[in-house]
């Protein structure tokens, strides 16, 4: 973030820097977790949302992170389907709205993705985007932008720069099968990836049987008929991790690593620190993702960006792919960082996930059944539950953070939050 003009919070969950845009229907769910951007927010700031905001959960959040309601600005873009936000505004008639709201005040654009269509709506009201000096440096970033948010740019790169990866091969669509049945030759288990895919979306797990079994193999229809793939060997995976980092012209700086909670390849949550099984592999993976920064800073990105690994049961880690891109933790650990002072040493523990009510709940009855059980994020002890994502659509899907001192205390927290909130399978 900046100290010095205001931010124009842009929630473009929309777009075709992670996964093609006619994977409309996954976007469009992913587009459901645009109201934590809003622990974002400082007075000036505005916030572009294609996602309304309930007057409880603003005021929830406001009343912890201290901002006047009245400082800020919410602009919520009418459903306009798969489309990028940028577009959904324009057809909206927002376009002056927000030109008003950034005003001349220096402002910049923080996109969730900074793609084309976000840098063109930051040239058409008259801005910049967040981090970059001026647009052009944003518009040099892109080509490097948009090759490693893919799994064939990322194995290529990877491999210049001497991170350990699984076994693989990339290839179109029609070679998949070929590939597959290759690699099983030597390996029991193979995972196919789609070239641009995040969170998990369109993976497939292959075994030599399962293979066997349905004949042929079968994919995703992401990525069209001659889309590019990639095929690795299915390492017995003791734990999955990320370091995230931030890259600009003057250096490469450690955020925050973590594990990642996954079923089946997709993303469900994330733990901060790293746990202590994994606690080895903190330098390599620190290396790796310096080397990626430099590698990214060199051809003139700047921001966020997240680099993937797999721990085998051995303890050796391999590198599986890069977000560069404010990820599904970016913005939480912004707002733990925020919440905590950012200067707690250590820094506090925290975790992400999502839990399921077997009764719908509104936002006011979720947070009053935290504050009964004293589970809710106290800013006194910095520790505590946050509902971080607003109320679900479905009343039962929440998504909260925990943050404590210890990897122990979030553990404990979560279990007892699981008994409050009736989550199935809790």
């Amino acid at each position: 973030m900046t100290d010095t003009g205001p931010i124009v919070v842009f929630a473009n969950f929309l777009s075709d820097l992670a996964v093609d845009l006619d994977e409309g229907q996954i976007l469009t769910q992913w587009a459901q977790q645009a109201p934590r951007k809003a622990w974002l927010l400082r007075p000036g700031d505005v916030f572009v949302t294609p996602v309304p905001l309930s007057r409880e959960f603003l005021r929830y959040v406001y009343g912890l992170t201290g901002v006047p309601p009245e400082s800020v600005a919410i602009v919520e873009v009418p459903p306009a389907g798969a489309v990028p936000l940028a577009r959904a505004v324009r057809e909206a008639g927002l376009v002056e709205q927000v030109r008003a709201l950034a005003g001349d005040r220096g402002a910049a654009l923080l996109p969730t993705a900074s793609d084309a269509s976000a840098i063109a709506f930051a040239r058409e009201v008259g801005i910049t985007v967040h981090p970059y000096p001026t647009l052009e440096a944003a518009e040099d970033a892109l080509r490097m932008t948009m090759l490693l948010n893919t799994k064939t740019g990322f194995r290529e790169t990877a491999e210049q720069v001497g991170m350990r990866l699984p076994t693989g091969r990339t290839c179109r669509r029609p070679e998949a099968e070929g590939v597959v049945r290759a690699l099983l030759r030597d390996h029991e288990r193979v995972v196919v990836k789609p070239d641009r895919s995040a969170g998990g979306h369109g993976m497939r797990f292959v075994s030599r049987d399962g293979l066997k079994g349905q004949g042929s193999l079968l994919l995703d229809t992401v990525g069209g008929p001659e889309g590019l793939w990639v095929v690795e060997e299915c390492l017995d995976v003791a734990e999955s991790v990320s370091t995230q980092m931030e890259a600009a012209a003057h250096g490469v700086r450690a955020l925050f690593s973590g594990a990642m909670r996954t079923v089946e390849g997709s993303f469900t949550g994330y733990a901060s620190p790293l746990p202590p099984s994994c606690a080895h592999v903190a330098d390599e993976l620190a290396g790796w993702g310096t080397t990626l920064g430099r590698h990214l800073a060199d051809h003139g990105f700047a921001g966020p960006f997240g680099l993937d690994a797999l721990v085998d049961t051995a303890g050796l880690p391999y590198a599986s792919e890069s977000n560069v891109r404010r990820t599904a933790t970016t913005t939480p650990h912004a707002m733990v960082t925020r919440l905590t002072g950012g200067s707690a040493a250590p820094p506090p523990a925290w975790s992400i996930a999502r839990g399921r009510t077997r009764d719908p709940l509104d936002f006011e009855g979720a947070l009053a059944r935290l504050r009964a059980a004293h589970l809710a994020f106290d800013p006194g002890r910095g520790e505590g539950v946050v509902l971080y994502a607003d109320a679900p659509t479905d009343g039962r899907s929440w998504r909260y953070a925990v943050i404590a001192r210890s990897a122990g205390d979030v553990e404990e927290q979560e279990t007892a939050l699981a008994g409050v909130f009736g989550f199935e399978g809790g």
